[in-house]
């Protein structure tokens, strides 16, 4: 059973300027603490985190969170180019840096996990420590499948009222966009198989064994690829572990920190299975 929590009020809100549109931000628990940022999934928003930002708050993190360009509270986004997830990993150095985070844990969730690997592989000072949940460093079958189910089901309620509550009126077309993208460009344009030498933090690669986008092996693929992996493959979970699975997700997160503080720590065991690179 999931402990029902309440999130805390932010510390601190408010709208950044980058590249001319506004991203959303919040800050939570003490700002002194060890600074955790948190990147959504590629329909989510800072809500996406809510079972997540009271556990951190309680072990005394300074919590970053925010949405996306075109999510949430940030800027309508006009459309989605081929290679916005690189953009975007631009964008959030540039975010951090103006916030004061010098060194951060970074978790990333799908298109936020895959944001996360190309951030800590291009500025790996920035990067205590990373958590990738269902990150995509390729584009398999059975991703394409999972995309076209999702345009299907975003259609109807419930799925619709649950867009539309994250991201308002503009919900229908900014996931048709995102949409439109990744079947279009995503197998043409995404590859992050070189970049993961390049990451050099200790890293926890979480996954779902039934996830609707991914196959385990991509998982596998992706701790193979960093020096400092440990994986944890979920049975029975699909493709939204802080969800599906919040308490068990919350207390593997706060071990895999907790155990990490810095680049230099040796990579604890975390109950998870240790990828032989």
């Amino acid at each position: 059973m999931i402990k029902k929590t309440t999130c805390p009020s932010p510390r601190l809100t408010g709208h950044t300027n980058l590249n001319d549109h506004d991203d959303y931000w919040e800050c939570y628990g003490p700002e002194a603490g060890p600074s955790v940022v948190l990147l959504h999934h590629g329909l989510g928003s800072i809500r996406s985190w809510k079972r997540q930002i009271p556990t951190l708050v309680e072990q005394g993190y300074n919590v970053v969170v925010y949405d996306r360009w075109g999510y949430g509270r940030s800027d309508p986004r006009p459309a989605f180019e081929a290679h916005f997830l690189h953009h975007e990993a631009e964008e959030a150095e540039s975010l951090l840096r103006t916030l004061g985070v010098e060194q951060t844990s970074l978790i990333g969730h799908s298109d936020g996990g895959t944001i996360a690997i190309i951030l800590a592989a291009r500025h790996p000072k920035l990067i205590r420590n990373l958590i990738l949940i269902a990150a995509h460093i390729y584009v398999e079958p059975k991703m394409v499948t999972g995309l076209r189910l999702i345009r299907m089901a975003s259609q109807e309620p419930p799925f619709s009222t649950a867009l539309e509550r994250e991201h308002g009126s503009r919900a229908k077309t900014l996931v048709q966009s995102w949409l439109d993208c990744w079947i279009e460009h995503g197998s043409q344009t995404l590859d992050l198989i070189k970049e993961l030498a390049s990451v050099i933090c200790p890293t926890f690669v979480v996954q779902g064994e039934r996830d609707e986008h991914a196959t385990p092996q991509h998982a596998k693929d992706i701790a193979k690829g960093i020096r400092e992996a440990f994986l944890w493959l979920i049975p029975e979970v699909g493709h939204m572990p802080p969800q599906e699975i919040a308490d068990e997700f919350n207390h593997r997160m706060i071990q895999f920190l907790q155990e990490n503080l810095t680049p230099s720590t040796s990579l604890k065991a975390t109950g998870s299975e240790r990828e032989n690179v």
